[in-house]
This record gives structure tokens, sequence and C-alpha cells, in this order.
């Protein structure tokens, strides 16, 4: 997640890349503020051997376009999960596979040759994780999108909406649908509780 954590006296990510215009050298101080979080999100979406090329190539179309910039909010993340999920549109397979690796993986922890007790426990989640997976794997792309967005990298839904280049209240009916769908291909009833989360 980026968030905003800089100290009053440090410049904004606007400033930084409007200075960047002459001194090309104020955008390594965005680059570095933000870098983590948006390998983080990629290498979640398609996994880390191709995540080191798509966050390279995020940073490399953010200088080349930085007078695109509209600061809207007081982080530059959500134009940069923007960049960063378009080019995730690109390697929609590799995104495909990391989903079911999390799929295969999931529920697999370490433990003793002894641990019988929770031997149902990790079949359960691994069940569960292969469920999921397949249900994220149907949501249509925009969809999936605003939800791991939102649920991942913690966004609001301005904020996903300014990523996606969609209105908040575009954003909403995304995360809603996808919720609906996970919900009824994971047997989750919906209930008023339930609606908070995904």
């Amino acid at each position: 997640m980026s968030r905003d954590t800089r100290s009053a006296t440090e410049p904004s990510d606007a400033e930084l890349i409007t200075s960047s215009s002459t001194n090309p050298e104020a955008f390594g101080a965005l680059f570095d503020r933000h870098v983590d979080a948006v390998h983080g999100y990629i290498s979640r979406r398609v996994g880390g051997a191709l995540a080191e090329e798509l966050t390279a190539e995020t940073f490399a179309r953010a200088f080349a376009h930085r007078e695109s910039f509209a600061p809207v909010h007081l982080s530059a993340a959500p134009w940069l999960y923007g960049i960063a999920t378009n080019l995730v549109h690109n390697s929609r397979r590799a995104e495909r596979r990391q989903l079911q690796a999390y799929g295969r993986v999931a529920g697999i922890s370490g433990g003793t040759a002894d641990d019988f007790d929770r031997a149902d426990a990790r079949i359960d989640a691994l069940g569960a994780a292969s469920h999921l997976v397949g249900a994220l794997l149907e949501l249509k792309p925009g969809d999936r999108d605003a939800l791991l967005l939102f649920a991942w990298q913690e966004l609001s839904y301005e904020e996903v909406g300014t990523a996606l280049g969609i209105p908040a209240g575009t954003v909403a009916s995304r995360i809603n649908r996808s919720r609906r769908r996970l919900r009824a291909s994971l047997g989750v009833a919906s209930t008023p509780d339930a609606e908070g989360t995904v």
C-alpha cells in the first residue's frame, strides 16, 4: 500500500513531478517513495519473475508521461497503480498463472509430520483457496482490477477510480458486483455483516 507518509517539510508527489520537468532527478524521490508498494502490487498480480520488468516499465512510463499527472490526490499512488494495472492487462496469462499458483499453495504451511490435528483445516483451506482463485478468474478484468486495488492496496473508491480512469460510482458498482459473484461462487450467503468484506 502507498500512503502519503512524508513529513510536512518534504515535497508532495505533485511537487516532485512538477520539479522533475526541469530537474529529472526529482523523479527519483517519487520512485523511492512508491516503488516497493507498486512492485508488491504487480508481484501479487503476475508473480515475481515478471514484476521487476513491469515495475521498471511502470516508472519509465510515468516519467515519460509525467506532464499528464493530475494532482487529484495527495499521493501519486493511484496514478502509478493505473499505469501498473494497464501493464498487467498486457500480461493476463501471467496473472492467471499467479492466481492459480495461489490456489495450489494456499493452506499449505510448515509443520511437523505429527501435526495431524491441523490436516483437515489445511485441506479445507486449500479447497477454499482453490474456489476463490477460480472465482477471481471468472470476474471480468475491470471488476477484478477494482476489487484487487481496493482489497490489496487499500485504495479508496475515489483512488481506485483515479487509477482506472472511471468514476467512483462505477468503482463501487464493480466492487459490489465482484463481491456478489465471489459470494455466489463460494456459496457464502449475502448478509449485512458480509457486505463490508470480500
